[in-house]
């Protein structure tokens, strides 16, 4: 059988539709990939070293190491090669025991007054507050050493705890025994963020001296964080890390298997039909 005019022209139709159809697949592919895709720009952390030729710099931080605040517990422990010396701050068995965990800890604690003082046995009131930990132990130390000799204060911050919410990967209240914390540390504890956490936009939920509340905004991706107070942190900052506007059509990991599926089924129905 000759084909006829109007044949050919359905054919070259036909092939000319399969060819756009194949076409508009192809760029729809292309369009989802890069629409699912997070840049780096906006996951690579301190970018902005520009005032430095070689890409480092030196930064100075005055708030890094924690002061002391009014309402804070401090734990003090006192030891002697002489037991009659510590006999205001023994131990009965129980209250030894309870020093293994938090709770212990918290109990054996003092708390710093709205005045800005801690009543310690023998020594009396002693104004802590505006000092680091190792500032209020040598005081401590100074103030006993006048009453009893070869004896050693032990001072820890005991409400050293910061809760991460938002796009991280393990969020939670973590509890840090140390007086010194920033930023980084603290996001490592979480697990680092997630693919999609907006790192311009990373709030820290901190309280005032005046017992309000004040809510920081830090910018992960510029260097000149390392310089500014929400970067290091203090006891019972709350992080919230934002999503990116993205999120809500956006892939973690671009589903290629379902993208290759969707295409081969395609095909082979436009080759059923042809």
């Amino acid at each position: 059988m000759i084909p006829t005019h109007r044949n050919t022209e359905n054919i070259i139709r036909m092939k000319n539709l399969d060819k756009l159809r194949l076409q508009s697949l192809f760029f729809l592919a292309v369009i989802i990939t890069f629409s699912s895709c997070i840049s780096q720009k906006n996951t690579v952390y301190l970018q902005n070293k520009s005032a430095f030729s070689d890409g480092s710099g030196s930064y100075e931080n005055d708030l890094a190491v924690y002061k002391v605040q009014t309402g804070d517990f401090l734990y003090i422990n006192v030891t002697s090669m002489d037991p009659s010396n510590i006999s205001a701050f023994a131990m009965d068995n129980r209250t030894e025991y309870q020093l293994q965990s938090d709770m212990g800890v918290y109990l054996k604690s003092y708390q710093v007054n709205d005045s800005g003082y801690v009543n310690i046995p023998i020594v009396g009131k002693v104004n802590v507050v505006g000092l680091s930990i190792n500032q209020v132990r040598n005081k401590l130390q100074k103030e006993l050493d006048e009453f009893y000799k070869l004896t050693t204060v032990t001072v820890k911050l005991v409400n050293f705890k910061i809760s991460i919410m938002g796009e991280v990967n393990r969020p939670g209240t973590y509890t840090v025994y140390q007086d010194k914390l920033n930023i980084f540390q603290a996001i490592s504890m979480g697990g680092d963020l997630t693919s999609f956490a907006n790192r311009k936009e990373v709030n820290i939920i901190r309280k005032t001296k005046t017992g309000g509340t004040e809510v920081l905004k830090v910018n992960l991706l510029n260097d000149s964080l390392l310089e500014l107070p929400g970067f290091y942190l203090h006891p019972e900052d709350i992080i919230y890390v934002e999503p990116l506007r993205s999120k809500s059509f956006a892939f973690t990991a671009f589903p290629y298997s379902i993208a290759l599926s969707t295409i081969t089924t395609t095909l082979l129905i436009l080759n059923f039909f042809k």
